[in-house]
């Protein structure tokens, strides 16, 4: 059992989502960064499809009232065992009692805290994933989140390299939305430029600061997913994340493939993004 000794500024348990309820209106949800979600379940020979816990900006605080093997991915916020600081991409044993930790950010804004096994929460929809409406919308003090009983000789010392580039690049690579040929030059030419992200960003979707002059007619509400790239009526940009509704109302000028997706969850607001396509 985990225990949610603090709950952060926003903790979720996460997997890869609900597939195909999008006819229902029931959004995807799931981690953010699926990348490195997956990357935690595959250094813990997990089923990739096994839930996580999804820590934002490192706040959180967490007791292991029984042992287990855990894995951390994504974001790096100095994680701490015990007060004693760990690496990242690396399987740690827990013993009962131990205490897991984050402080200073180093990069990235999304950690993965993996578990053998995968955390236990209900499914609900044949998803563990938290969404609001659906299940409770985040961890809280006191949450006590089930596990396997372990099996710690079968895992070794399993680490790899972290991937900088996912961190650090400003390159977002996407492709052509339905609305994209209603765009004049001038407008594909401003799409290509670089952009920063603002302070409205959650997982729903991520706002960016500089304008396209929209001259665009409004179309009929339409399919939406995320990683559409949606341009409003003020000329500002909207990049719909994995919380994001599944139909809107603004032109889809671009779509984000699903690993762009995850490397811009790990943006901050502040930081330069370019649409590559």
């Amino acid at each position: 059992m985990i225990k949610v000794l603090h709950p952060g500024i926003y903790c979720s348990v996460q997997d890869q989502g609900r597939l195909g309820l999008a006819k229902k209106g029931i959004p995807r949800a799931g981690s953010m960064d699926s990348f490195s979600a997956d990357l935690a379940n595959v250094l813990l020979q997990n089923d990739k499809k096994s839930a996580v816990v999804e820590i934002t900006f490192g706040q959180g605080k967490f007791e292991f009232t029984s042992g287990a093997y855990i894995c951390l991915t994504g974001g790096h916020f100095s994680p701490k065992i015990n007060a004693i600081s760990v690496k990242m991409n690396a399987v740690y044993e827990m013993k009962k009692g131990d205490v897991l930790s984050f402080g200073k950010r180093l990069y990235g804004a999304r950690t993965y805290l993996a578990v053998q096994g995968g955390i236990q929460t209900e499914p609900v929809l044949e998803s563990r994933s938290f969404f609001a409406g659906i299940t409770q919308q985040r961890l809280i003090k006191g949450d006590k989140l089930k596990i396997l009983e372990q099996k710690f000789h079968e895992l070794g010392h399993a680490r790899i390299k972290s991937h900088d580039e996912h961190f650090t690049s400003s390159e977002l690579e996407c492709f052509p939305g339905p609305e994209y040929d209603l765009l004049d030059n001038n407008q594909k030419k401003r799409l290509k430029e670089s952009f920063t992200i603002s302070s409205d960003t959650n997982r729903v979707g991520y706002r960016l600061n500089e304008l396209v002059e929209n001259d665009l007619p409004s179309i009929l509400t339409s399919a939406v997913l995320p990683g559409t790239v949606q341009l409003t009526p003020s000329g500002k940009l909207i990049v719909l994340m994995r919380d994001a509704q599944v139909t809107g109302g603004y032109p889809r000028v671009l779509q984000l493939s699903e690993y762009a997706v995850s490397r811009l969850s790990q943006k901050i607001a502040g930081e330069e993004i370019n649409f590559r396509y």
